[in-house]
């Protein structure tokens, strides 16, 4: 067993809560579509992406402070951006995938 040494273990347990909670909070749309399929389906995601990570990054530390949860946006975005780059190298259109190894 790995011995982090800086709460490496907690911190994605965090992250897993977080990206649960947005699923419960406004990614279950009636439809059951968010906009992150409408960026799929215009070609846009990895675009999207890769600006919103920007924007939490830049944010972070000017709006509500050094906020931890801007941090959480901009791993879920990179985590986005990480799968969509991965169907690519796949040459699959899916929108979940297994980690790489």
């Amino acid at each position: 067993m790995t011995k982090y040494k800086r709460n490496e273990d907690k911190i994605i347990k965090g992250i897993q809560q977080y990206i649960d909670s947005t699923y419960a909070a406004h990614y279950s749309a009636h439809s059951g579509r968010d906009v992150v399929d409408d960026w799929e389906d215009m070609g846009i995601a990895k675009e999207a992406f890769h600006s919103n990570m920007v924007k939490y990054v830049k944010r972070f530390g000017k709006k509500e402070g050094y906020n931890p949860k801007d941090i959480m946006k901009v791993i879920h975005y990179g985590i986005f951006l990480l799968n969509e780059l991965q169907n690519e190298q796949r040459g699959d259109n899916a929108t979940s995938s297994e980690p790489e190894e």
